[in-house]
């Protein structure tokens, strides 16, 4: 088929490989270049970088459903559009602007759980033990189209957010690619979802990342992974920012009050939470790099009784 592919970060880009090598992408619509790292340069998003590595046909307009975005996207006489992470709310003129009248999206959870902008981070803060994407139809409504197929995977125990991201992109390019075969031979069929089983997965907000240390340790694991390896979750430790980029939980009984060290000879270090202990892994401090919490203390020791406040 002829594609419309509209995509932005680095977790659209197998899908738009695959796509390129299986059909024609007529054009990609991605996010405009933004700055981004340390330096803060202008760089295109991940799927640009793609898109004009490999010669296609590139689009980066800062409203999608502009009257003359739209015209140049008729141009491409695309017979279906798919977007994987696209970024943009998508008006009824894009949505129908194929031949076939729809777009089809690949999303990060199995829908209807984890509707919105954040179902990776999600799905490990709740402790979701599976995990997927669903091909659905796009409308309107945020994530609440019907859909064609889901492919499933298992979230391991230890599993962080850029793990299970990279996992996942891999698993949205192969259901996408089986989604359009069953369109393109006429054997795909759509299922409604139930609104009744919805839940939501907003953004991530700044104040989530901080570390509650009243929490059960179990939850703060789970946090931590949810968080890794980027923005991380965050504490304090004499007034500057740390942050903790992977943990475990420890159950025991605890006897101090939540986030204070407890420090062990031959021991690892421990914080007391609201329930057990948080056993951190790898830890960075604010402009430094990521260290494992043996490296981390060998340059910033922290006593026995200290205590880390809330990020």
């Amino acid at each position: 088929m002829r594609l419309i592919f509209f995509g932005t970060p680095e977790f659209a880009v197998p899908t738009l490989v695959r796509l390129a090598a299986e059909h024609e992408v007529a054009a990609v619509v991605s996010q405009p270049d933004r700055p981004s790292g340390r330096g803060r340069r202008v760089s295109p998003s991940p799927v640009s970088a793609v898109a004009q590595e490999r010669g296609l046909a590139l689009l980066r307009p800062e409203r999608v459903g502009d009257a003359e975005m739209v015209a140049a996207l008729r141009t491409a006489g695309a017979d279906l559009g798919v977007v994987v992470a696209f970024g943009q709310f998508l008006p009824r003129p894009v949505r129908e602007l194929p031949r076939l009248g729809y777009l089809v999206n690949g999303h990060a959870s199995v829908l209807p759980r984890h509707r919105g902008a954040a179902p990776i981070a999600r799905a490990l803060i709740a402790g979701d033990a599976e995990t997927g994407i669903s091909v659905m139809r796009v409308e309107r409504e945020m994530d609440a189209g019907p859909v064609a197929l889901v492919r499933t995977l298992a979230i391991a125990p230890d599993e962080d957010a850029g793990s299970l991201t990279g996992r996942l992109a891999a698993l949205c390019a192969d259901a996408i690619s089986a989604a359009l075969a069953q369109i393109a031979d006429g054997t795909v069929r759509w299922t409604d979802q139930d609104p009744a089983r919805a839940t939501l997965a907003p953004k991530i907000e700044s104040a989530e990342l901080a570390i509650d240390w009243s929490e059960p340790a179990a939850a703060i694991a789970r946090r931590v992974r949810a968080f890794a390896p980027a923005p991380g979750a965050r504490t304090a430790l004499r007034g500057d920012s740390l942050r903790i980029l992977a943990a475990r939980a420890e159950a025991g009984r605890v006897d101090r009050a939540p986030g204070t060290v407890c420090v062990i000879p031959g021991g690892p270090l421990r914080v007391a939470t609201g329930d057990g202990w948080l056993v951190p892994e790898r830890v960075q401090r604010a402009g430094g790099n990521p260290l494992e919490i043996g490296a981390f203390l060998r340059g910033r020791a922290i006593s026995d009784g200290e205590r880390l406040a809330t990020g």
